[in-house]
């Protein structure tokens, strides 16, 4: 869940929760000056890319997930297009550069307030490293996908969606949702 801003970010007076007039559903609005404080979803953005039959993975150094697998990806930043942030996240992450990037899979992850969109290209000349988020990175041919070890059900539904359209040969965009099981 996503804390609750508690203070206002333009005054430092309490907020309280409530349906601000013209809206319908519950915001955080501050007691002193009004101001709505809207919290909204977070877009991580990423590649699927790829090198000769073989796609890019690294794995992670950092929490959720550290020493799992993962696709190139990370929160979008202020200022950048959804394709400059896989990009970037790609060279981060992986150290590596990418072109052609096409959209690919969308995935909602609404228990966590967040979107995945992952872009799927071509890894250029093959060269990747590790970066600072990143223990490993490797080249996987579909066979050799560590598919009991990948972090996140996003990265295995765009996983799994790629590789089913390469084999047909044709690619298209995909939209999924993930929820979280109920538990207990």
């Amino acid at each position: 869940m996503s804390p609750t801003i508690r203070y206002c970010e333009a005054c430092g007076h309490p907020t309280a929760e409530k349906i601000p007039s013209g809206d319908h559903l519950p915001r955080r609005v501050c007691r002193h000056c009004g101001r709505i404080h809207y919290q909204n979803p977070r877009m991580v953005v990423g590649c699927v890319a790829e090198w000769q039959g073989k796609v890019l993975l690294c794995k992670r150094a950092i929490e959720p997930r550290a020493g799992r697998w993962t696709l190139p990806a990370g929160f979008l930043e202020n200022n950048e297009t959804v394709e400059e942030g896989a990009l970037r996240e790609t060279r981060e992450e992986a150290l590596a550069t990418v072109t052609d990037p096409a959209p690919f899979a969308l995935v909602n992850v609404p228990h966590v307030h967040q979107v995945h969109l992952f872009f799927r290209a071509q890894l250029e000349h093959g060269r990747h490293g590790v970066g600072a988020e990143t223990l490993e990175t490797g080249l996987f041919d579909a066979a050799g996908i560590p598919w009991a070890e990948i972090a996140f059900p996003s990265v295995r539904y765009a996983l799994e969606c790629y590789l089913a359209d390469r084999s047909r040969g044709q690619f298209e965009f995909h939209i999924s949702t993930w929820r979280q099981p109920l538990s207990g």
